[in-house]
């Protein structure tokens, strides 16, 4: 990148993913580094800074970004989980006025806006990577409208397991973990219902038994949108689950941190715990391992004008079978891990934008296929 030109980090200044990507950055960026606060960008139009370098990160964690986006008179309550769609629909308007401001700048985005929308509407996304042969779990072809909606769906096609999730969710806000095996109902979830019906984000993963409880919840999430998936049978390893975040930089899985559980929702800020990769590996055998890596860079492909994805990776309970459940705009926030090379999430971000891979990654002709042959050359992440 030139001398002197300007790296735009586009988040909330007092999160700690700004903060940690500027402490990163401001040593290693060869020109000023700035930050252009959600809530502008949220409120209308904004002016970037000519020739600039744009980085979008989460817009997520402060409550007035929330209420600004889904265009709400007051701010929702704390946890509280409502109003997906008109978030989703500030979101893409927001990412628009941003894509407006870059053309008029002559700016670079190292996350394209296009990419961030299909990766925040599961439905999309999910869509995206079937055309492009990712494997991915089988999903309902249309959204359920309410409870009962989703239940004779899923005696139409035979399921007795599966994952409801909000189309618009991240953080595994809203995901039910749906069992309805033996005429029995259980769903495993972080939502807490309250008494007023209203819905809540938690740090605490609870079961509910009751059709009452399960189909208020559904009800509560539907007319927001919903991505029900098959119920796809992970590997586990000393009585826990375990799956996969895969952060691909500009086509290098360089950062895998194992996620591991007791229950069926692996997600790290809901109380579970990092496994041990080499453990994994050595489950997998390293041609299922490289297989599978090369399953994240592809996944990565299908959004090809962004510098990172995090890609959330289920393996098969026979350790060689795999599936992608999710594709995250945001998923870079991987503290205390760093690559073959002794770099970060964020380092490792900097240094493919000095070294050029980022501009080769972005080249017009990519295809999720060559993008693994462009990787193949690099096996420091496999070996």
């Amino acid at each position: 990148m030139t001398t002197g030109v300007p790296l735009l980090v586009v988040g909330n200044p007092d999160n700690r993913r700004v903060g940690m990507f500027r402490a990163a950055a401001v040593p290693a960026w060869p020109g000023p580094v700035r930050t252009l606060p959600w809530r502008e960008l949220a409120r209308g139009p904004v002016r970037l800074p000519d020739r600039a370098v744009v980085r979008v990160d989460s817009p997520g964690e402060d409550p007035e970004v929330d209420r600004l986006l889904r265009g709400a008179d007051t701010p929702a309550a704390h946890g509280e989980i409502v109003g997906a769609a008109a978030w989703y629909a500030g979101l893409r308007a927001g990412l628009d006025r941003l894509a407006t401001a870059a053309r008029d700048a002559g700016a670079t985005l190292l996350n394209d806006p296009g990419d961030i929308a299909v990766m925040f509407d599961k439905r999309a996304c999910h869509a995206r990577l079937t055309g492009a042969g990712i494997p991915v779990p089988a999903a309902l072809p249309a959204a359920p409208a309410d409870y009962g909606d989703l239940r004779a769906m899923m005696r139409t096609t035979g399921w007795a397991r599966v994952f409801v999730k909000p189309a618009h969710g991240s953080s595994a806000s809203g995901v039910l973990a749906l069992e309805t095996a033996s005429g029995r109902v259980q769903a495993t979830t972080s939502v807490e219902l309250a008494a007023d019906g209203r819905l809540f984000n938690s740090l605490r993963v609870r079961r509910y038994r009751t059709e009452r409880e399960v189909a208020a919840i559904v009800d509560r999430l539907a007319p927001d949108g919903l991505h029900v998936e098959r119920w796809f049978p992970k590997a586990g390893l000393g009585g826990r689950t375990v799956d996969l975040r895969v952060l691909v930089v500009a086509g290098e899985p360089g950062h895998v941190v194992v996620r591991s559980s007791r229950g069926p929702l692996t997600n790290l800020h809901l109380g579970n715990n990092r496994g041990d990769l080499a453990e994994v590996r050595a489950a997998m055998g390293e041609p299922a391992y490289a297989a599978a890596l090369d399953t994240c860079v592809r996944a990565a492909a299908c959004f090809p004008r962004s510098l990172h994805a995090g890609v959330d990776l289920m393996i098969g309970t026979d350790w060689r079978r795999h599936m992608v459940a999710e594709v995250n705009a945001f998923g870079d926030l991987l503290p205390n891990l760093v690559d073959h090379a002794g770099r970060d999430g964020y380092a490792a971000q900097l240094h493919a934008l000095h070294s050029g891979r980022f501009d080769r990654w972005t080249a017009r002709d990519r295809t999720p296929e060559r993008a693994v042959a462009m990787a193949a050359g690099r096996r420091g992440w496999v070996g």
